[in-house]
């Protein structure tokens, strides 16, 4: 089932706030859209979205695989997304994120093993002063955690895991 049958109203509501020559803006909307459900963009959703956008599949995995907050693969019910630029990398996030993949049993971009966590490395969360930091993405929404220990993370891991397993 494509984009605009399954979800008719959010996307004719989209595509509204557009003119028809500019109607490429709708993208990011969209594609929020398309991750809603599942918490990743499928290529499917990725090509229709092309579709009603008269866009390349191309452009539109581009924008994917530039922002961090779009997602192609299936991951954990969190993600936790640590910052590994240059400035983090100098204030230890590298071994930040080996030490606490390492306590997790995973590598970066593995999922722990009851589905509930993902560890991805990412570029620029625009807070290089406050490194080691990473945000979370789940279904509460993005949220900031900076000057982590790897100690805390666990602390909060522990506590997502728990309200995964009441929300069940």
């Amino acid at each position: 089932m494509s984009l605009a049958q399954k979800y008719p109203k959010e996307v004719k509501q989209i595509l509204s706030k557009y003119p028809p020559e500019g109607k490429r803006s709708a993208m990011m909307p969209l594609l929020f859209l398309a991750q809603r459900e599942e918490g990743y963009i499928t290529k499917s959703a990725m090509q229709d979205i092309a579709q009603m956008l008269d866009v390349t599949e191309t452009e539109v995995a581009g924008v994917v695989g530039f922002y961090t907050l779009y997602h192609e693969e299936k991951a954990g019910k969190y993600r936790i997304q640590v910052c590994t630029d240059l400035p983090c990398a100098l204030r230890g996030a590298e071994k930040f994120m080996d030490d606490l993949c390492g306590n997790l049993g995973i590598k970066v971009g593995e999922t722990t093993s009851d589905g509930v966590v993902t560890v991805e490395a990412v570029t620029c969360l625009a807070a290089c002063d406050k490194a080691p930091m990473f945000q979370t993405q789940g279904p509460e929404g993005i949220k900031y955690h900076e000057n982590m220990t790897v100690d805390k993370t666990v602390e909060l891991i522990n506590s997502l895991k728990n309200v995964a397993e009441a929300s069940k």
